[in-house]
């Protein structure tokens, strides 16, 4: 609520009930120095005034230019979405237990995995889970369930999934038997090469469950997404496309890689009109072709016809379990991101199909506009050239904290230190750099000539 009356009496009286003497006490956790008071408010300022001292003090925290990526992207959100997502009836909405007086948020529910769907060229899709990171598991013991030709517990994931994702992946799967062995990448190229692959098995007909493919990867490089499916394939595993929802505007949906598409997408949705928010609350989608559906955890919502002949919505396809006999059930999670989803739904639906495309376009364009302004500077190199979407790996002449340091004092997110996850001495100091929407010309041109002054800067330092 924005507004909320307290007399003194009831602030007296919550004080006392939670035995605490004043409402300092409740931000003690909170280091003195990094506490930020009004100073000199009259008690009797108008709302005005004090939401314009309050909008001055926020200004102090400021709004850095960002580019860093990496899984979680700065895109612009158009402003109607959050004051309708915010509504009460968006906003408060939880899991539809009784379908009959949950209308709404099942309609809101199917038409969002009607659009991820679509953008997918899967069949079915689910609301929702967690994040991506989480997403990941999950396709991997979705596959692991359905993939009865192998019988195996192996999934091989590629080295340029973002280590942050592996991480998650093996916490959630390492009880349960799975094994993930990594998959090097090329050092000229940063993707799979296929090729290769075939070191990867002991032998022709070694079994595994599933093949990962990131594409783009986290270093944005495009991965060869139809030789890779098909390969995958032929050994009988399922292929599980870990995609960017923004990029399946310009790039192949994972439905059509290869002759018969992937089996599996799942990814991170944040993009989808949810603010980076420090973290979260993100989304994660996952969808799969029709002969995996039984397999497919989180809310699936049906679309119907009553006894009168009206359109009505349903949960479908989940059993009971689901909700009370965990160990039995598919997977634990049983409850949608209800929020999220209204908020995914309602930026697709503004942006539609040629909006969505010009957004990935001008990310597209925003990225190559600043590896050119970077390849000016001869001391920079592109590890992985430029075929990427809005991502991309460059290699720094200097250290690189000391770069991101520098960049922060001149109010720049930098980009991303990949060296902390690097299995390779080739990674010396890359920094994963994003572009989006967001970046005008002038932005481009300020943090290339920033970024090629620091690296100058830093040069000159160690050299005196």
């Amino acid at each position: 609520m924005p507004y909320i009356p307290h007399t003194s009496n009831d602030l007296a009286q919550m004080l006392r009930t939670i035995g605490v003497d004043s409402i300092e006490d409740l931000f003690d956790e909170i280091p003195k120095d990094l506490r930020s008071k009004l100073q000199n408010i009259p008690l009797g300022q108008s709302e005005m005034a004090v939401q314009q001292q309050l909008f001055a003090k926020s200004l102090q925290d400021g709004t850095p230019l960002c580019f860093a990526g990496g899984g979680a992207y700065e895109h612009y959100i158009p402003a109607a979405l959050w004051e309708i997502a915010t509504r009460g009836e968006f906003y408060s909405a939880y899991t539809p237990y009784q379908a009959e007086a949950s209308q709404g948020t099942l309609q809101v529910i199917y038409e969002y995995q009607s659009m991820i769907a679509s953008l997918t060229a899967m069949d079915v899709s689910n609301a929702s889970l967690y994040d991506g990171a989480s997403g990941l598991a999950e396709a991997v013991l979705m596959a692991v369930r359905a993939n009865r030709k192998a019988k195996s517990k192996r999934i091989l994931i590629p080295e340029s999934v973002s280590p942050v994702y592996r991480q998650v992946v093996e916490t959630i799967v390492k009880n349960q038997g799975i094994t993930l062995e990594l998959l090097p990448y090329d050092q000229r190229t940063g993707t799979i090469q296929v090729n290769q692959l075939d070191k990867q098995l002991n032998k022709p007909d070694d079994a595994f469950a599933a093949l990962i493919i990131p594409q783009p990867n986290y270093f944005g490089s495009l991965e060869e997404v139809h030789q890779l499916t098909d390969w995958a394939h032929r050994h009988k595993a399922l292929v599980i496309a870990q995609v960017n929802p923004i990029s399946l505007a310009l790039l192949e949906a994972p439905g059509n890689w290869g002759e018969h598409g992937a089996d599996i997408a799942v990814g991170e949705a944040q993009a989808l009109g949810i603010p980076l928010s420090s973290g979260g609350p993100y989304i994660g989608f996952l969808a799969c072709k029709q002969k995996l559906v039984r397999q497919l955890p989180g809310r699936l919502v049906g679309r119907t016809v009553d006894l009168e002949g009206k359109t009505g919505f349903t949960l479908t396809l989940q059993a009971r379990e689901q909700h009370i006999r965990r160990s039995k059930a598919t997977s634990n999670i049983c409850t949608n991101q209800g929020l999220m989803a209204t908020a995914v739904t309602l930026y697709l639906a503004f942006l539609g199909r040629d909006g969505l495309q010009k957004v990935a376009t001008t990310c597209a364009l925003n990225t190559q506009t600043l590896m050119h302004l970077l390849e000016q500077n001869s001391d920079l190199s592109f590890p992985f050239g430029d075929r990427v979407f809005h991502e991309f790996i460059v290699q720094l002449p200097v250290p690189i904290d000391k770069v991101l340091s520098y960049l922060a004092q001149e109010d720049i997110v930098g980009g991303i230190d990949v060296s902390p996850h690097k299995h390779s001495t080739e990674q010396k100091n890359w920094l994963l750099i994003c572009v989006t929407e967001t970046k005008t010309e002038q932005e481009l041109h300020f943090f290339a000539d920033t970024l090629r002054s620091i690296c100058q800067q830093i040069n000159n330092e160690e050299s005196s």
